[in-house]
């Protein structure tokens, strides 16, 4: 398949970077370019790049938001590409012939990484065609309840769209006992099998009998309860057991599908920006440019890069980052004898000349998230060298200080901010509360407290489906608090 609607010398130059993209090695899904114009993009960008979505006024408020900026000047989309195979992937008719080169070998970058990357690698892959079935159903049931009831009811789905388990794709789906086999367990006092009954009291003591007993019972105890074990896709649950009409049950599952579609990208927005970041500056520096948009590129390209004090900017922390590792992995500044080094000069100079960092970078590519990409390969030096520093705003001054310079805290705090895309950890521990059908959930505090008034909206949503109390365990100063909504629109706390 080969783009659309490219004017020829876009054509030519779309098999140019894709040559050179190849050429260093880079393995993608076959790319669909289409021109837009900028009305069409922002549109695009406000349906997260998907030509149809089911409709909703956040949609149109997204539009909104993109055209303002774009007309006033604030901000420009000069790319957006899709994780499907084939990868689709808009440019603006506006661009600047130098911005179209450099968006493609982007984009290249991109369809590389959704193809390679482990933690894409269990994506559907046919999105578009199922966004597009999730549109049709949500309209067919729009003409059927009514706009505002099924709207309303997308709203609750929305407000808890990050309330999956963010490992669920990698886990084999458990299959539930067999009446036959909950017999058996039941039936089996975990006595050992013996050829000569004599032997009986050595191997099977009385003790060994009653360890089994215990070990039977805390079994029996944990296959009762409802969920046996906690449960983080609290979506799947509230559509399994939740009292919803079949409507209801189906948008709520087609919301927590596309939650899991994304879920890979806000995983490795650092690393998916920063490869793509990576890639085009190669591409365009060692191959594409000519000698009169090396100006135009520069420009642009450290416009994308910039970033202030007290913010993060993943293209800028991802392409460093693999550069880093391919500068350290080509000087051999890694491993036990480098860090065991404590000669600074010796440590300035040190280059065993290995030439590994390429290999490197594309194995890194391949097996790490944001949160592994930082834990494993991030170091004091780089920290420094880019001022990754912990920033508050001093009102006094008017301007952003220094308040930390740790590398542990730093690197701690970033890993935070970054850990379930920095959404608090919630499962589901009772799905029927002291059996009056209420639900419990946990919050697993992990530093930073719970957001009372987003606590309250989403136990509102939960309740909303589950038509009984919510409760949920958090801690909150170091001691354990348990917030509950009930059907009177209460907030209650209490420890």
């Amino acid at each position: 398949m080969k783009s659309t609607n490219l004017p020829p010398e876009l054509a030519e130059l779309r098999d140019q970077i894709k040559g050179y993209a190849e050429g260093f090695g880079l393995d993608c899904f076959e790319t669909i370019f289409e021109m837009v114009p900028s009305d069409a993009i922002n549109s695009l960008a406000a349906q997260e790049g998907f030509p149809v979505r089911y409709p909703h006024w956040r949609f149109g408020m997204n539009y909104d938001q993109y055209s303002k900026g774009y007309e006033w000047g604030l901000q420009k989309i000069y790319e957006m590409v899709i994780n499907t195979n084939p990868s689709y992937a808009y440019l603006m008719t506006a661009n600047s012939f130098v911005d179209q080169k450099t968006v493609m070998a982007h984009v290249y970058g991109h369809v590389d990484f959704f193809k390679n990357n482990y933690w894409f690698s269990k994506t559907n892959r046919k999105m578009l065609d199922t966004m597009a079935n999730h549109a049709v159903r949500v309209r067919r049931y729009m003409d059927e309840y009514g706009q505002d009831e099924v709207e309303n009811f997308i709203d609750i789905c929305l407000s808890l769209d990050n309330l999956i388990d963010p490992h669920l794709p990698f886990h084999e789906a458990k299959q539930p006992k067999t009446e036959s086999e909950k017999t058996a367990s039941r039936q089996n006092d975990g006595r050992m099998k013996v050829d000569r009954q004599y032997m009986d009291k050595y191997i099977n003591p009385p003790e060994y009998l009653e360890e089994q007993k215990q070990k039977r019972a805390a079994a029996n105890k944990q296959e009762k309860k409802f969920p046996s074990h906690p449960e983080r896709d609290v979506m799947f649950f509230l559509m399994t057991h939740g009292p919803l009409q079949d409507w209801q049950r189906d948008v709520l599952r087609m919301i927590r599908d596309e939650s899991y579609y994304f879920l890979p990208q806000m995983q490795t927005k650092i690393m998916n920006e920063g490869w793509a970041s990576y890639w085009h500056s190669e591409i365009m520096t060692k191959k594409a440019l000519r000698d009169s948009e090396i100006i135009d590129f520069a420009d642009h390209h450290a416009g994308v890069l910039t970033m202030q004090p007290g913010r993060i900017n993943p293209y800028k922390i991802g392409i460093e980052l693999f550069r880093d590792i391919e500068d350290r992995w080509n000087k051999g500044r890694f491993g036990k004898e480098y860090e065991d080094c404590t000669n600074l000069q010796e440590r300035a100079k040190w280059d065993k000349k290995l030439g590994h960092g390429r290999q490197k970078i594309f194995e890194v590519r391949k097996v790490c998230n944001d949160v592994t990409f930082i834990d494993e390969y991030i170091t004091p030096d780089f920290i420094d060298r880019h001022k990754l520093y912990t920033y508050e705003f001093n009102k006094r001054t008017g301007q952003y200080e220094i308040v930390d310079r740790n590398f542990k805290s730093v690197k701690e705090k970033l890993l935070s901010s970054l850990t379930n895309q920095g959404h608090p950890n919630i499962s589901i521990v009772d799905g029927n509360f002291e059996n009056r059908g209420e639900l419990y959930l946990f919050h697993r505090y992990l530093g930073v407290d719970l957001d009372l008034k987003y606590a309250r909206e989403t136990m509102r949503s939960i309740y909303t489906i589950w038509t009984r109390p919510v409760h949920i365990e958090t801690e909150v100063d170091g001691r354990k608090r348990i917030f509950t909504y009930t059907a009177k629109h209460e907030f209650i706390a209490k420890d």
